[in-house]
């Protein structure tokens, strides 16, 4: 860093799940010259699951986050499924899976929404930081803040009646499911599923009144033209669960469509960077410079050709309608994008809780058993993928993650330096407003940089001492 240039660091990056920072770098003329999203732990899931046998992953792996454990533990039974050979399962162990699965959405997306976004969007990026925040919410929007909460819960009461807990649930067993849907169990469920779909629209409405009413500030905040990814189903439709892979354009185009799930790496490719943990995957045909992609609620309303509930579809149109059907490429228009995958979940649970499949006692398949099997789903944050190797004993002896936030590190990271130079460059007093609207950006996302973390080849071991004070009295360094 040459004389009179600045760095600047925002650490840690706040109401988002794991441990992040940011380093802004300005030259002698306080113009940005670069501006990076760190991902300072490491979690190493990969290395020590190996060993284990297959039936213990899909509990296991959902240990990499509190968040979105419902996601992990799926993913990793739809790739175990396919190592056991259970290519179909039983109506019942899919149904309640996907029931599983829609109460994580719902339950996520209400966190992220109320808990971690909302206190920028309803007091302001440059509101007091001792008031922008969830308790700042509660004080000036309690009603708000209790539908918050209570949308929550309802999603992690869906997940305790289907996983058996709330959090590390075992509902998901290599092909199929523990335990169906009692009469009691559903009963329950449906006394607030009324009052939970009310919710749901009414939050949709506010995050597109929001967003359409400050367009003009919002639309330009981290925002660029990029390609989106997701898993649709066979006719194009919106899918979280057993769609496969489409990927378009910034305009549209579509890049890559109904990819088979086994053999994702045949079009995705993932770059190893020396100052992240986190890998940068892209789609092999279009190279690691132009390759990279978005996911997640963003991303699956631009490729996704319809939602098959009605409310939701309905939100969905007037969604496309902004950009008269093409991608939309704000990043700031994930929120409401979010909000409408939270109405779609409300909707489908009221569907699967009437279904009668959910009391059914056949719960679990068997086949022909394979040594490779690939799981993929779209998490709350984006697609998802789980890819297992076993030996003939039934025991990893390879895995590979693509976490929804990797495959968002190229973008964030975008995002973080479009904020910085659009609002930074030049300036002589750096405000905390200013430094917030990058958190903004990287929230938008809402990343869980926990579940994402990833090393290739050999990892440094350094141990420095300090005196009482922080300096630096020895450092040692192992295989830097």
């Amino acid at each position: 860093m040459g004389k009179g240039a600045e760095r600047i660091v925002i650490e840690p990056v706040t109401r988002v799940e794991g441990h992040g920072k940011v380093t802004i770098l300005l030259d002698e003329q306080r113009q940005v010259q670069e501006a990076r999203l760190h991902i300072v732990e490491f979690r190493g899931f990969e290395r020590f699951i190996q060993g284990r046998p297959l039936w213990e992953i899909p509990v296991l792996v959902q240990r990499l986050c509190g968040i979105c454990p419902v996601s992990h533990h799926l993913c990793a039974a739809k790739a175990i499924d396919h190592i056991v050979g259970a290519d179909q399962l039983t109506a019942t162990a899919h149904k309640m899976r996907l029931l599983m699965h829609h109460g994580q959405f719902l339950q996520s997306h209400a966190l992220h929404f109320f808990h971690l976004c909302s206190p920028d969007l309803l007091f302001g990026f440059d509101a007091d930081v001792a008031k922008r925040n969830v308790i700042g919410i509660i004080g000036a929007h309690p009603e708000l803040a209790r539908q918050g909460v209570l949308l929550r819960k309802y999603g992690q009461e869906i997940i305790r009646a289907t996983a058996g807990k709330k959090i590390h649930g075992t509902g998901a067993i290599p092909g199929g499911i523990n335990k169906n849907l009692s009469l009691a169990e559903r009963d329950d469920l449906l006394t607030d599923l009324e009052q939970i779909v009310a919710w749901s629209r009414d939050v949709v409405t506010l995050a597109k009144d929001y967003t359409l009413e400050h367009l003009e500030e919002l639309a330009p905040l981290g925002s660029f033209d990029s390609s989106h990814m997701a898993i649709v189903r066979d006719d194009g439709a919106y899918d979280i669960y057993d769609g496969r892979l489409r990927a378009c354009s910034a305009e549209g185009e579509v890049i890559l469509d109904h990819a088979d799930n086994q053999t994702y790496h045949h079009v995705l490719a993932e770059e190893v960077r020396p100052w992240s943990y986190m890998k940068f995957p892209f789609i092999r045909e279009l190279g690691p410079r132009d390759g990279w992609y978005r996911v997640g609620p963003l991303a699956r309303l631009n490729v996704c050709d319809y939602f098959d509930t009605p409310l939701a579809e309905a939100a969905r149109k007037e969604f496309a309608a902004v950009t008269g059907g093409k991608p939309c490429n704000v990043t700031m228009a994930y929120h409401w994008a979010r909000m409408i995958e939270l109405l779609h979940s409300a909707e489908t649970i009221d569907q699967l809780l009437h279904d009668p499949d959910l009391q059914g006692n056949d719960l679990v398949v068997t086949g022909e058993r394979r040594l490779e099997g690939v799981g993929i789903i779209e998490a709350p944050r984006g697609t998802l993928f789980h890819h297992y190797r076993v030996n003939e004993d039934d025991q990893i002896t390879m895995c590979n993650l693509i976490v929804s936030t990797t495959s968002n590190n190229e973008p964030m990271n975008r995002a973080v330096k479009k904020v910085a130079m659009d609002h930074l460059n030049g300036v002589e007093t750096i405000t905390e407003g200013m430094l917030n609207r990058v958190e903004v950006a990287i929230r938008a996302y809402d990343p869980c940089l926990s579940c994402a973390t990833h090393a290739m080849g050999q990892m440094p071991l350094v141990v420095e001492l300090h005196d009482a004070d922080g300096a630096v009295l020895d450092k040692r360094v192992r295989d830097a």
